[in-house]
């Protein structure tokens, strides 16, 4: 039986450059956006759905500080997240009618008047937004679409 330290080896060996540059990172770029750096309301940590695409993803709490009292802009949105958003409308997130749990834990996180955006990660890869306003904070849901 080999032990920890000769498969380490073999693991960092298999990760070197053939071209002899050294090792080759195996880890994914991170594509996820920024999306909490306040206390995440508990309403969105019980949430348990899924946005469904090529890779059915979870959805994820949203929680970023916000001085304003009501939605962002598009612009104001992707100045939070660090990436260019695009507002888009409740029918183009949820066409049929499938993601009403979501739309209402986020209701209930924040206020009635939901905001829907998108922020292209890729190619095939898109981050979808459902988000309110609570006190101080913009509130919500994300999840990747992979579509190719």
């Amino acid at each position: 039986m080999a032990s920890d330290e000769d498969y380490s080896s073999f693991l960092d060996k298999s990760n070197e450059d053939p071209s002899g540059g050294g090792k080759v990172s195996t880890q994914t770029k991170n594509l996820t956006t920024k999306s909490v750096d306040t206390e995440v309301p508990s309403a969105l940590g019980k949430v348990d759905e899924f946005y469904t695409s090529e890779a059915d993803e979870p959805f994820e709490p949203v929680s970023l500080k916000w001085d304003g009292d009501d939605l962002p802009s598009a612009q104001d949105f992707g100045d939070l997240i660090g990436k260019k958003a695009e507002s888009i409308s409740q029918k183009d997130f949820d066409p049929q009618g499938s993601y009403g749990k979501v739309i209402d834990a986020v209701k209930k996180a924040g206020g009635s008047d939901v905001g829907f955006f998108s922020v292209e990660l890729g190619k095939s890869r898109t981050e979808y937004f459902v988000v309110s306003v609570a006190k101080g904070k913009v509130v919500g849901l994300k999840a990747v679409a992979v579509q190719s």
